[in-house]
């Protein structure tokens, strides 16, 4: 095993993770090196995003086949490389709020009922 591959499963045990999970890691790790040719170590983050579209996009996975690599992934580079790609910072979408009850969409009797 490599270098690389044995710091990232001593990560992966130190996080916690089970057995399973650090497989399907490892598999995902190994799957962008084989997409490339070269180490993931040596990858830039384009590479990284690119081979990520290509996963989902192209191949068309699943979100439950896709959630996983991307996680094995992504653990690599944040917690083993310890590399802070915007690739990986979560991104927050504007939402309404759920205590709010929308009330342009009350029909009138609704309404009504609701006012009672």
């Amino acid at each position: 095993m490599t270098e690389l591959r044995n710091r990232m499963i001593a990560d992966m045990v130190s996080a916690g993770l089970a057995p399973s999970t650090q497989a399907a890691y490892i598999q995902a790790v190994r799957g962008l090196a084989a997409y490339y040719c070269r180490a993931p170590d040596q990858l830039t983050e384009a590479e990284v995003r690119s081979y990520l579209l290509h996963l989902r996009d192209r191949r068309g996975l699943a979100h439950g086949t896709f959630h996983p690599k991307h996680s094995g992934i992504q653990f690599l580079f944040a917690h083993t490389l310890d590399r802070e790609w915007s690739l990986f910072s979560k991104k927050e979408f504007a939402r309404p709020s759920a205590n709010v009850c929308p009330t342009s969409s009350l029909t009138p009797r609704l309404a009504r009922s609701l006012a009672a």
